[in-house]
């Protein structure tokens, strides 16, 4: 199978989500053999994990306005598309579009657009005709996306696919030692029901919808006098984002929760932490167009429970799923989830099942299945080399 020049351009300032699924694509296409050119801005976070992931990144920035930095930017463009001569280049956000595609309309490359953002396409002609003229394929990380791009940008089904990214199935498998020893250094017992939310802590993750959650729960069975709500525990996985630990403890504390909850900090061993749970819940209030710890935790073996943002009603089954801002619903749910250990089993049998579908191998498969399928489409059989 001929092998492919790929520029992927993850023109993202932050290491986030889409940063992420960019990055890591490319890292599977170089282990692949095929030869890949990263594109980052100039001193942003997703340069830095790229120069630390060996991607051998390239700064330019494609996103300033300023007439110098375009001037600049175009003949960059213009001199890769002649010597690195590229058969796909791949924007994993839509700035930089445009440029690409009039640029490399005497270039024998597929044009792709990744879609990884929560925010719906702006509409209107020049984007639509930007998407169907310029642009040979569009991938969406999630079907709402997908649905996005064809309702209000006109993509042609043919043209459109949903790639909802991959996880490392290798590293992150279930760890029964690690389980253990994490276990018992957290304070938990093997009766205990440990409910973990893997993310950054960040308004938007949900953290204090599940805090709410939990406090519905403990109340009205120890109102109903049933024991076996002093068994849950809570567990956060993640980092300071838009909120501090102290902001994560003081929200504990206010819910008198902080005695059952345990907050990590950054970790490094995430997968032993993950298989310290017996329960994973994504109460995400709009976030995850990319899931990373859905799959993640998803890979572990362990159950996982949600709301139905962005990605997770094509990683979950409905049973598995609130709607965003339904704390009713949440609540339910996760009450459950946690007392009904054979729904659990379910679970974990449904989302393996899923996981076959979503390992690593998998997306870069699915992946080049489209740059091939955009290729044969924009250039003549037999050019690639």
């Amino acid at each position: 199978m001929p092998k492919l020049r790929i520029i992927e351009v993850v023109n993202v300032r932050w290491f986030n989500a889409t940063a992420w699924y960019g990055l890591n694509l490319s890292r599977l296409l170089r282990k692949a053999g095929h030869e890949v050119l990263v594109i980052s801005p100039p001193g942003a976070d997703s340069l830095a994990a790229a120069r630390d992931m060996n991607l051998d990144p390239l700064p330019l920035d494609l996103t300033s306005l300023n007439p110098a930095a375009l001037t600049h930017a175009t003949r960059r463009i213009t001199a890769l598309l002649r010597d690195f001569t590229p058969h796909i280049v791949n924007c994993h956000r839509g700035e930089s579009l445009i440029l690409w595609g009039l640029l490399k309309k005497n270039a024998p490359c597929a044009l792709i657009r990744t879609r990884g953002d929560q925010r719906p396409p702006r509409g209107g002609l020049p984007n639509r005709l930007l998407h169907t003229r310029l642009t040979d394929a569009v991938i969406a990380a999630n079907s709402r996306s997908s649905a996005q791009c064809r309702d209000i940008l006109g993509v042609p089904a043919d043209r459109l696919y949903t790639i909802p990214g991959g996880v490392d199935s290798a590293r992150f498998a279930f760890d029964p030692a690690g389980r253990d020893r994490l276990r018992r250094a957290f304070g938990f017992t093997p009766d205990d029901l440990v409910v973990g939310l893997l993310g950054r802590f960040d308004k938007v993750k949900g953290h204090a919808e599940l805090l709410e959650a939990a406090q519905r729960i403990i109340q009205a069975r120890a109102d109903a006098a049933d024991a076996r709500q002093t068994r849950l525990r809570l567990l956060f996985i993640g980092f300071p984002a838009g909120l501090s630990e102290q902001d994560m403890k003081q929200a504990a504390r206010d819910r008198g929760l902080e005695k059952i909850t345990r907050i990590t900090g950054k970790v490094q061993d995430v997968p032993a932490h993950i298989s310290a749970l017996d329960l994973g819940i994504i109460p995400s209030q709009g976030s995850e167009a990319i899931a990373r710890a859905a799959l993640e935790i998803m890979a572990c073996g362990v159950p996982l429970i949600g709301t139905d943002a962005g990605v997770m009603p094509d990683l979950l089954s409905p049973d598995a799923t609130a709607p965003v801002g339904d704390l009713a619903a949440l609540t339910a749910l996760l009450d459950k989830a946690l007392f009904r250990a054979d729904l659990r089993q379910t679970l974990r049998t449904q989302q393996k099942k899923r996981m076959e579908n979503l390992t690593d191998e998998a997306f870069v498969h699915h992946t080049l299945e489209v740059y091939r399928t955009a290729l044969i489409t924009r250039v003549p059989r037999g050019t690639v080399s």
